[in-house]
């Protein structure tokens, strides 16, 4: 499963792409707005960041600013996806754009039957919210398995499916489990990922241990390089 990161926070995204675990990056209107930055040069340095796809979303509500809206966002980056709503004037904006070869996201999905609609009109990634659905006492990773399971019957369906409103390492391992393609997770969700309280038991205990012994495999004269392997 590929993981993007779901920050607009352009500090936050070079360290994470900085581990090589980032495969993307999802953003929408509020997180742009949190950063306090211009839209366009944030995203076009985000896509200079970041290899991957970049999600970046239109704000008009009418298909025809929408394309042209996603036109201009397209000519920021070769990496841009722009994402549109799930929506009738969404879907049809994201037919012209993924027809003139434009990745394209379709976002606020809640059922199935959406999710249908944006592989019809060619989305590159449908994005079902999980912890939405969850809030309102619906079952979000279930949502997502009956998706991918839909896509599959169909090998000329080429929308993957990118799991979203992601809450927890829990919700990331049953995405995962259920075939989604990709999640795009809160940098608070990927530094959960890392914890277990064995790990930390496990590591106190290795370091005391070699602390008796008195040891050092580095010296006051070696300096930390890059290693160079033979050809």
């Amino acid at each position: 499963m590929k993981f993007f990161i779901d920050t607009a926070d352009i500090q936050e995204i070079r360290d994470w792409a900085g581990t090589g675990m980032l495969d993307g990056v999802t953003t929408n209107p509020s997180l742009v707005a949190k950063t306090g930055r211009d839209f366009l040069p944030l995203i076009e340095e985000i896509c200079s960041v970041v290899d991957g796809p970049v999600s970046a979303e239109v704000t008009a509500t009418d298909w025809e600013t929408m394309v042209a809206e996603g036109h201009k966002l397209a000519r920021i980056a070769m990496n841009i996806a722009v994402k549109v709503p799930l929506t009738p004037d969404g879907l049809r904006a994201c037919k012209i754009l993924t027809d003139e070869g434009t990745m394209v996201n379709v976002t606020l999905c809640f059922s199935p039957a959406q999710a249908i609609l944006a592989a019809k009109a060619g989305a590159t990634f449908v994005s079902p919210f999980a912890g939405r659905l969850d809030d309102i006492g619906h079952d979000g990773i279930a949502l997502i398995a009956q998706i991918v399971e839909i896509y599959d019957l169909y090998p000329g369906i080429m929308t993957e499916v990118l799991a979203a409103s992601i809450r927890s390492p829990k919700h990331v391992v049953e995405a995962a489990a259920a075939g989604s393609h990709v999640a795009t997770l809160p940098p608070t969700v990927i530094e959960a990922m890392f914890k277990h309280p064995l790990t930390d038991k496990g590591l106190a205990a290795f370091l005391a241990d070699w602390a008796k012994t008195g040891q050092s495999i580095l010296t006051d004269g070696d300096t930390v390089q890059p290693l160079k392997r033979p050809a």
